[in-house]
């Protein structure tokens, strides 16, 4: 027993720090695809092709907090170690709508619009291991999470 113990206690708490990794990991990717659909659903005029969303704040809130409205000091984050909201990037490109003959590749909401907006949410929050409350660190390990949705307008 005294030979195996050791053993069986790293291997116990080493699949608990595995799983705890991968389940931040969901967390982060569930928060960032939660917030391409909010901004996907934003004005057209809110998120223009190649600049900055006019809500990026709101953005970044929907993806740390899960909500967009103001955070207060009660609201916690995702994770409780994401400690701010400079782990996330909104970025707005555009790809052409233009077809053959002056129609448009896309019809519907987009039919009068020359480009059609894209949000792609990503964020990269540094991992805060179980065993860290041991002294051991992570190592450099970081949660990186990424999505695109294409912009409603509506």
């Amino acid at each position: 027993m005294a030979m195996v113990a050791p053993l069986l206690v790293l291997i116990m708490f080493g699949s608990l720090e595995v799983g705890n990794f991968f389940w931040d990991q969901h967390q982060v990717l569930k928060a960032v695809r939660d917030g391409a659909r909010f901004a996907a659903r934003q004005s057209f005029t809110s998120m223009p092709c190649g600049g900055p969303a006019a809500n990026e704040d709101q953005i970044k809130n929907v993806v740390r907090f899960g909500k967009a409205t103001v955070v207060s000091g009660v609201d916690r984050p995702q994770l409780y170690y994401w400690t701010n909201n400079s782990t996330i990037t909104v970025t707005i490109d555009c790809y052409a709508n233009a077809g053959v003959d002056g129609a448009r590749i896309y019809d519907g909401i987009y039919s009068a619009r020359p480009n059609v907006p894209r949000v792609t949410v990503a964020a990269s929050v540094p991992y805060s291991p179980l065993a860290g409350v041991f002294g051991i660190p992570a190592g450099g390990l970081s949660l990186n999470a990424s999505s695109q949705a294409t912009v409603f307008g509506i």
